[in-house]
């Protein structure tokens, strides 16, 4: 009977937890319903389809820059050695500390014509103006596909990477006895093998990319995100948005689609089972030279070259910037920050727990519904929050009217920082619940038996049995959603409070007051604290390895 009434706890606050973040997308879906306002459709009838084509390409664009980026990198450090490899397989993982809107605005200041670039080839060739030369305009989408790219390929690096290290060599040997080339072997046998893991990595790219709003904002070219924001900011309308928003998560159904659909199609005819410590080729001379060199390339363009120029641009105007504000800033972020962690770690730890000590056949459900918010950008989750919280807020300026209160509630919820945290627990909860199943998955059955028959309780077991073997793993959860707090950008600039500013939008006024310089310390701060999960992921993977 304690059992019984224990379980209908932990299955009514997993039950709870899942319908109240799934609010937001189903407030959204029900308002992309609504009778078309005249704003929707003079934008379905005049720019709609442009904003859509460029979603499109800026989608496919980023996936095949990346794949272009990230698969001879990932077969490099997986298979060849050569200088420098041990260095660059950890290394080429720090361009996704560096967000993509702060290496947009670098690359922009440094090639725009105006910037020290244009500026040194006009005095080295005696030009006089733009007409005498052509230099490729950096803000257009290209040029955002190549911003974004260089920040979001090392998910599909790291990904493919770690499939192409988990395939027996074998294979591959066998391939070179039936007179295949190295390229052949790869094409043929390794990229096949590890198409699953290349899919996967290109959908995580394909919804960061779609979700990406300051950097295409900055270059000023259209996309479903940016409409998003200029529908909300511009005609005021709720409705509108929530309609655009309704396309996007259209083309993110449709890409999560064809993921599953590739996985359920795909079937891996041989696993080693272990880790290749080893090498397969063993590259030297001009061939070594040109893949040391091809990693340094990428790995300063995505992340030397912009915190080289950050550090500049810090140290020349360290004088100019407002400490004050800037320690005002970093405090906002490190305490939203650590609020959003916690609360997401405590409720993905119960719902996990939930879902293992349940044999319910619908004990996944609580953690899949709830984990569905992290596939908004941030600008459709700021609309799908807004709408949430306006209900609510009228709801209780009506019960507030009922019993003769003044209107001072009237953004009780949606004008409050606790706007910013509850669309940041949306956003990010997925991350703690996917990591802590994992960890949970790992513990034998086994422990939960001895602790029940020692007479413990189900709160007891979790308390005294697993928290102690789920530290890493929290510890890991929790600081990647740390991470992705400080650098979130479209929702802190929809949802945050009048006198509430972050890091992130404190770097983005002054960026898009083409004054980069004065928030240098800002950004390198976000850069810098984005190292901390690669650090711990890149330590635990090497530990890890070492007992394989």
């Amino acid at each position: 009977m304690q059992l019984r009434v224990s379980l209908s706890k932990w299955q009514i606050f997993a039950w709870a937890a899942g319908i109240i973040l799934s609010l937001p997308v189903a407030f959204l879906v029900f308002e992309s319903l609504k009778p078309s306002p005249d704003v929707f459709d003079h934008l379905r009838q005049t720019v709609l389809w442009h904003y859509t084509y460029n979603t499109i390409l800026l989608i496919a664009g980023v996936a095949i820059v990346s794949c272009l980026i990230a698969l001879p990198l990932a077969w490099l450090v997986a298979y060849c050695d050569f200088p420098f490899r041990k260095q660059f397989e950890w290394a080429l993982m720090l361009p996704l500390a560096m967000p993509a809107y702060i290496i947009a605005y670098i690359y922009t200041d440094l090639l725009d014509y105006a910037g020290p670039i244009q500026i040194w080839l006009r005095t080295l060739f005696g030009w006089q103006n733009a007409s005498d030369y052509w230099f490729f305009d950096i803000r257009t989408l290209p040029g955002a596909v190549v911003m974004i790219a260089l920040v979001l390929y090392p998910y599909l690096y790291l990904i493919f990477k770690t499939a192409l290290k988990e395939q027996s060599f074998k294979l591959v040997q066998a391939s070179h006895l039936m007179g295949h080339s190295a390229w052949q072997s790869f094409y043929k046998v390794s990229l096949p093998l590890a198409r699953g893991s290349m899919v996967a990595g290109i959908t995580l790219i394909s919804m960061e990319a779609m979700a990406d709003f300051a950097t295409v904002h900055y270059f000023a070219v259209s996309t479903l995100t940016t409409a998003v924001y200029d529908t909300w900011l511009g005609y005021y309308s709720l409705t509108a948005a929530a309609k655009i928003s309704a396309v996007m998560l259209l083309i993110l159904f449709v890409t999560l689609g064809v993921e599953r659909f590739n996985r359920r199609s795909l079937h891996v005819a041989e696993r080693s089972g272990l880790v290749n410590s080893g090498c397969l080729y063993f590259l030297t001379g001009a061939k070594a030279l040109l893949a040391s060199i091809w990693c340094l390339l990428i790995l300063a363009l995505g992340f030397l070259l912009p915190v080289g120029v950050l550090m500049s641009y810090a140290i020349n105007t360290f004088d100019q910037v407002s400490h004050g504000q800037f320690s005002l800033y970093a405090w906002q972020s490190f305490k939203l920050a650590v609020i959003v962690s916690i609360v997401c770690m405590v409720i993905a730890l119960l719902v996990a727990y939930y879902q293992r000590i349940s044999r319910d056949s619908l004990k996944s459900w609580p953690g899949r519904v709830a984990s569905i918010g992290y596939a908004l950008p941030g600008t459709v989750l700021a609309i799908a929050v807004l709408l949430v919280l306006s209900f609510f807020d009228q709801g209780l300026n009506r019960l507030a009217a009922f019993f003769g209160v003044s209107d001072s509630l009237s953004l009780l919820l949606s004008g409050s920082i606790f706007a910013l945290i509850f669309a940041y627990v949306v956003r990010f909860y997925a991350i703690a619940q996917g990591t802590l199943e994992s960890s949970f998955a790992r513990i034998p059955p086994s422990f939960d038996m001895a602790s029940a028959a020692m007479g413990k309780t189900t709160g007891q077991t979790l308390r005294l049995v697993h928290l102690p073997l789920l530290k890493r793993g929290i510890l890991t959860a929790g600081l990647l959603i740390f991470i992705e707090c400080m650098k979130e950008l479209p929702a802190a600039l929809l949802l945050r409070p009048f006198d509430f500013e972050t890091l992130a939008t404190h770097v983005y006024q002054y960026a898009s007051d083409e004054q980069l310089e004065l928030a240098a310390s800002s950004a390198l701060f976000i850069v810098l604290v984005g190292l901390l999960p690669l650090y711990f992921i890149t330590s635990s993977m090497e530990s890890a390895r070492r007992y394989e």
